[in-house]
């Protein structure tokens, strides 16, 4: 894991640019509290652990708040014999979420649009051309969806590629903001994303400080969206540092 026995567990909260965050509601309305408490800028402790499938040939387990994924590696292994030639490899993504995942969704299911984002995402940052004529399947399961569901995914699916040994470029993290009323919260539960006027999804090659996908919707000022990017490459470069520690003390333990 990436935390020790009885440490505390880490988190990627960016530095906060100096700007007074205003009110969402005025007059004798109350102020936005976020549901967790915690402040605007801050990010949910991150606990990560890799091995966590012993049958596949890497995986990972993270946990942020509420939200709880677990990612499994299959391959390279040999493609499909229908499958024409190819010099560089293939990647199959799919997220799935158990039938208590979330009492919105009501049973299991898969998550198509989330499949897609994930493959974009982990396409650009794996060396294809290492394992030509084969196939690496990734497997995401959202064992509980508490909010930022698909940043939790791509981030443990490249820690579960690195498990596997599978070249890449750089780990890949993922982190978003919602965006309500005048004010930015980062690493948003599922209660802020209910009301968000708009959200917001980098993910990046924090060693290279390198975007590799942005999603945005919603309505965005010009100002938010600046200080939305550089909350998240704040915080993807500390959660970057987070998953090479976890990775560090998984090395670590093997060798003792």
């Amino acid at each position: 894991m990436s935390a020790k026995p009885g440490a505390t567990t880490p988190t990627y909260s960016p530095k906060v640019v100096g700007r007074s965050r205003l009110p969402i509601f005025k007059d004798s309305d109350l102020d936005w509290s976020r549901p967790d408490g915690r402040g605007f800028p801050q990010c949910r402790p991150a606990l990560l652990q890799t091995a966590a499938v012993s049958s596949a040939s890497g995986s990972a387990y993270a946990e942020f708040g509420n939200t709880k994924v677990i990612v499994s590696v299959f391959g390279p292994r040999e493609s499909k014999k229908a499958m024409t030639y190819s010099d560089v490899g293939r990647l199959n993504c799919n997220v799935s979420y158990t039938t208590f995942a979330s009492p919105t969704l009501g049973q299991g299911t898969d998550h198509k649009e989330y499949s897609s984002m994930l493959h974009k995402a982990l396409e650009g940052v794996i060396m294809m051309e290492t394992f030509p004529k084969t196939t690496v399947d990734v497997f995401a399961l959202v064992l509980e969806s508490g909010g930022s569901d698909l940043s939790v995914v791509i981030s443990c699916a490249s820690l579960a590629l690195a498990d596997a040994g599978i070249m890449m470029y750089d780990l890949i993290t993922a982190v978003s903001v919602s965006c309500i009323g005048k004010n930015l919260m980062i690493d948003p539960v599922t209660e802020e994303e209910g009301c968000e006027d708009g959200s917001f999804m980098m993910t990046c090659m924090p060693s290279r400080y390198e975007v590799t996908q942005l999603t945005v919707t919603g309505e965005w000022t010009t100002p938010n969206i600046n200080e939305a990017m550089q909350l998240c490459l704040d915080a993807c470069s500390k959660l970057g540092e987070i998953m090479r520690d976890c990775l560090k003390q998984a090395a670590s333990a093997s060798d003792e």
